[in-house]
C-alpha cells in the first residue's frame, strides 16, 4: 500500500519568541532594577525638600549645640545653659502648655467626634462639621492671635459686652495673654483637628461588634470597657500625642498673642536666635531647639508606635 503518511507543508521561518538563554535571565532583573529606579526618581524632589528644610537645619543646629560661639570648639555648656534659670522655666511652661493642651482639647475633639459619629441623620452635618474642622484646623499664627484680641483682649469686643453687664473677666484673675490664654486660644485649632482624626477611628468601630456585645448579655458600659474603648484608645493617644507636638512647636499665635513676655520655649528661641538677648547666645538657642527636637521625636516616636496599632482595626 502507498504511504499515507501526511508530510507537513513547508513553513517559513520560525517567529520570534521570548528568548530563553542565559542572557534573557541576566536581562530581566536589569529591567526590573530599572524601573525599580525610574519610580525612585520621581520622589527626588520630595527627599531634596526633606534634606534641604529637615535634614541639613537638624545637623546645624546639633553642631551649634555642642560648639563654642567664639572658637568652634566642642563644649556642654550651652547645654547646661538652656537646663537652668529662665530656660529651664521655659521648657516646663511648654511641657504644662502641651500637655493641658493635649487633654483638654483631646477631650472636647473626641467627645464632639463622637456625637456626629452617633447622631442620626448625621450626612449633611457630618459634613459642615468637617468641613469647619478643616478650615479651623488650619487657621492660627498672627490673624488668630488678633481675633481673640479683638475678641477677649482687655478691650475686646466680649470683654465690653460683660462689663457692660457687670462682670470684667480682667478684675477677677482671667488674662489672654499668659499660659491660660494662650491654651484658650490653641484650641481654636486643636480641638478641630482632633475632630478630624478620631472620626476615622470611631468609623472603624465595627457594628456587629456592638451586636456581639448585646447578644452576649453586655450593656453599652461592658462594650466600651471591653471593645471599644481597647480598639479606639491607640488612636485617641495617638491623636493626643500629635497636638501635643503641636503646641509645643508653635510659635507665631504665641508670639502674637503675649509679644514675647510668657516664658515658653519656642518664644525663648526665637528671641535668642534674634539677638534679643545676651550677644553671643545663639548657639544657646540652637541647644534650645534640639532641646524640642527630641522631645518632638519621642512624641512622633510613640505616636506611630500607637498608628501602628490601631491600623489594624481601621482596614
Amino acid at each position: 500500500m502507498p504511504d499515507m503518511t501526511t508530510v507537513p507543508p513547508a513553513q517559513g521561518p520560525a517567529a520570534p519568541g521570548p528568548a530563553t538563554g542565559p542572557g534573557a535571565r541576566r536581562a530581566s532583573p536589569a529591567r526590573r532594577r530599572a524601573r525599580s529606579l525610574a519610580r525612585y526618581l520621581g520622589a527626588l524632589p520630595f527627599f531634596a525638600y526633606v534634606a534641604l528644610g529637615l535634614l541639613v537645619p537638624l545637623i546645624a543646629v546639633a553642631i551649634g549645640a555642642f560648639s563654642d560661639a567664639s572658637t568652634g570648639t566642642f563644649t556642654m555648656a550651652n547645654v547646661d545653659d538652656a537646663l537652668q534659670g529662665a530656660y529651664l522655666k521655659g521648657f516646663g511652661n511648654t511641657l504644662i502648655l502641651s500637655v493641658v493642651s493635649a487633654v483638654v482639647d483631646g477631650v472636647f475633639g473626641v467627645l464632639i467626634a463622637y456625637a456626629i459619629f452617633t447622631a442620626r441623620r448625621a450626612g449633611v452635618l457630618r459634613q459642615i462639621v468637617i468641613t469647619a474642622s478643616g478650615v479651623f484646623a488650619n487657621f492660627g499664627g498672627v490673624p488668630l492671635a488678633f481675633l481673640f484680641i479683638t475678641t477677649l483682649g482687655s478691650t475686646g469686643l466680649e470683654t465690653r459686652w460683660l462689663t457692660d453687664l457687670g462682670f470684667n473677666p480682667y478684675s477677677h484673675g482671667f488674662s489672654l495673654y499668659n499660659l491660660t490664654g494662650i491654651e484658650i486660644v490653641y484650641g481654636y485649632f486643636e480641638i478641630p483637628l482632633m475632630v478630624l482624626v478620631t472620626l476615622p477611628a470611631l468609623e472603624g468601630l465595627r457594628p456587629a461588634w456592638r451586636e456581639a456585645t448585646e447578644n452576649l448579655g453586655g450593656r453599652t458600659w461592658a462594650y466600651w470597657r471591653y471593645v471599644g474603648g481597647p480598639v479606639l484608645l491607640p488612636s485617641v493617644l495617638g491623636s493626643a500625642l500629635l497636638l501635643f507636638g503641636f503646641a509645643l512647636s508653635a510659635y507665631a499665635t504665641a508670639n502674637a498673642l503675649t509679644s514675647g513676655t510668657v516664658a515658653i520655649t519656642s518664644l525663648q528661641i526665637g528671641q535668642v536666635m534674634s539677638g534679643n538677648v545676651i550677644a553671643g547666645s545663639v548657639n544657646v538657642g540652637k541647644a534650645l531647639g534640639l532641646g524640642l527636637v527630641v522631645i518632638i521625636a519621642v512624641a512622633m516616636t510613640l505616636y506611630l508606635l500607637l498608628q501602628r496599632r490601631a491600623a489594624k482595626w481601621l482596614r
